[in-house]
């Protein structure tokens, strides 16, 4: 994780090359080997790892946010919708999984179904942060006017 904290995936990558082959497959492991896939903007293998993270903890929402956002980048959105929405209330807390549903449901020109989804995230995080951070996501462009007043 500190490699990747400092941008160098290139090192996070060969240090989880050089951990036992009994520990590769533990969900943390390939959590941080789906984040260096993602640096890379390697979707195809993000997606595959963060699959399996989902099955191997189900109960976890990382996996499903980085199978979700894989899926978003490779523009699979409908599927990454599809990945989100059946799982969001499991985790009533994360405020990234409505986050992501947001920019899914606003690619996909559900904008009213965008704007209820931004609130819900905004309800449960640093209301400012995220309206800082959804005012520079391009995925949530044709909602930058709406954003100020939510």
């Amino acid at each position: 994780m500190g490699w990747l904290e400092l941008g160098n995936h290139l090192e996070a990558n060969e240090e989880l090359d050089q951990i036992t082959a009994s520990l590769r497959a533990h969900p943390d492991v390939l959590l941080v080997r789906c984040e260096v896939y993602a640096k890379a903007k390697k979707w195809e293998m993000a997606s595959e790892i963060s699959r399996a993270i989902t099955e191997l903890v189900p109960d976890s929402p990382h996996g499903w946010i980085h199978l979700a956002f894989a899926l978003h980048e490779m523009q699979r959105t409908k599927e990454a919708w599809n990945v989100l929405l059946p799982v969001v209330d499991q985790f009533p807390q994360e405020s990234f999984m409505r986050y992501n549903l947001a920019c899914y449901a606003c690619q996909l020109g559900l904008l009213e179904e965008a704007k209820l989804w931004l609130e819900k995230a905004f309800e449960i995080s640093d209301v400012k942060k995220m309206k800082l951070m959804a005012l520079e996501d391009s995925d949530l462009k044709p909602m930058w006017k709406e954003i100020g007043k939510l």
